[in-house]
């Protein structure tokens, strides 16, 4: 199920996200002797970094961030060119509570970048709505 809704988001980001650039899906990122997988990587022209996505089917957890942090230190350190800028991350879930979100939130996202990356990127209402509509779309499919 959620093989298919990461191809479904890769496609939408490609086709209405302006300037992206798709690298890999369930791209390989190597931390000392692990590997962990980025759900997909894209570079955005406008913004001059890496995108990565998280697609999380339930709740938003706190520990999503941390995971987050920890992938964009890796492509950073390991992927990112000289020239380029630090790299930008995106959790999508199903749902949230907004309280935990901001608590989350609040240590790890200077009010600039967010407003920066809030001007680039995909609008947020119509990303979670299409990512409502890729789950249901799954869930009628798996019944």
């Amino acid at each position: 199920m959620q093989k298919s809704i990461i191809q479904n988001l890769k496609n939408f980001i490609l086709e209405i996200g302006k300037d992206f650039i798709f690298i890999g899906e369930e791209y390989r990122v190597q931390v000392g002797k692990h590997d962990y997988y980025i759900d997909l990587l894209f570079f955005h022209r406008g913004l001059s970094c890496l995108a990565a996505f998280e697609l999380k089917i339930g709740e938003f957890k706190p520990e999503y961030v941390g995971k987050m942090n920890f992938y964009l230190e890796a492509l950073d350190r390991e992927v990112k060119k000289e020239n380029e800028n630090p790299s930008v991350g995106v959790i999508l879930c199903a749902s949230k509570d907004d309280e935990v979100v901001e608590f989350a939130l609040s240590r790890s996202l200077s009010p600039t970048m967010v407003s920066e990356y809030n001007l680039k990127l995909i609008d947020k209402k119509l990303l979670q709505k299409k990512l409502k509509e890729y789950i249901e779309l799954a869930d009628t499919a798996t019944e």
